[in-house]
């Protein structure tokens, strides 16, 4: 039996996955890990795929920055980053030399995001916008079809941000104080700000108006510059229910009738496929270069 394998790198905990190259959806054995430095959790990873002879490709979605440029002198690393022992780490690399098959290297985000447009919340449509808000805050972009890309990934967390009227956090990121989406929107902001965790934060909060507009002030920089089909929230922060509802409304009022946007219920949406998007998309991911 051919096997394709999954890498959902985070920067808090690796998962490890296998499952049959013709049923992806179907998880065969699953282990996950906390993420060490790149050698030490590398170690971890090629000891779960040890176990498998059969592995036809493996779909690697990573934490990042990372640099995803084939014609690149990096190719395959890891770039600056806070996380200690990664920066410089040749990801890909290390991989290669352990065994010597097809890889699919793209980010986490790109990982989640194509699940949802293969099997999740997306999968009726072909262009689509992925937002996770977690830890921190990036974006899956897929446009017919296809990951969107340039020189490197999206960097979507870090556009720019109007301030919402009765806000005055000095933001959380270490690069744009509170002038980006990720410093303003993301977990930690949320929890700096009010000083206490978000989860413990009542649905009635001012905290959830302000999400709610930077996330609907995102949505629409993203509607009016990449015109998809669907926005689809994923990530810890979309799981408070009262968010979205909020989120709609917001974007509404900021977006204007400028362009036209049917069903928000439909337009703007939670992850379908929920903690297994990221398995998932690495898996798909990977049977694609098989396709090829």
């Amino acid at each position: 039996m051919s096997l394709l394998g999954a890498i959902e790198a985070g920067g808090t905990k690796f998962v490890v996955a296998v499952a049959d190259v013709n049923d992806p959806d179907t998880v065969i054995a699953r282990e996950s890990f906390p993420t060490l430095d790149g050698a030490g959790t590398l170690a971890q990873v090629i000891a779960f795929f040890d176990q498998y002879e059969d592995i036809a490709a493996i779909g690697i979605a990573a934490f990042g920055p990372i640099d995803i440029n084939p014609d690149s002198r990096t190719y395959g690393y890891v770039l600056d980053t806070p996380k200690r022992g990664w920066s410089g780490y040749d990801f890909l690399g290390a991989m290669k030399a352990w065994r010597d098959i097809p890889y699919f290297w793209t980010t986490d985000v790109n990982g989640a995001g194509w699940s949802e447009y293969v099997s999740g919340a997306a999968a009726d449509v072909e262009n689509v916008v992925y937002l996770t808000v977690g830890t921190g805050v990036g974006a899956g972009i897929i446009q017919h079809g296809h990951l969107l890309s340039g020189n490197s990934h999206p960097e979507a967390g870090h556009i720019m941000m109007r301030k919402h009227p009765q806000d005055n956090y000095a933001g959380h990121c270490p690069f744009h104080g509170d002038a980006c989406l990720e410093g303003l929107a993301a977990g930690p902001a949320i929890e700096d700000r009010w000083h206490e965790s978000a989860k413990s934060l009542p649905d009635d909060h001012l905290a959830w108006e302000i999400e709610a507009y930077y996330l609907a002030q995102a949505a629409v920089t993203y509607t009016v510059t990449l015109r998809p089909d669907r926005i689809v929230f994923g990530g810890g922060v979309p799981h408070r229910e009262v968010l979205l509802p909020m989120v709609r409304k917001a974007f509404a009022e900021q977006l204007a009738d400028y362009l036209p946007v049917d069903d928000l219920d439909k337009y703007i949406v939670t992850v379908g496929n929920g903690d297994n998007a990221g398995v998932l998309g690495c898996f798909y991911l990977a049977k694609s270069l098989l396709a090829a």
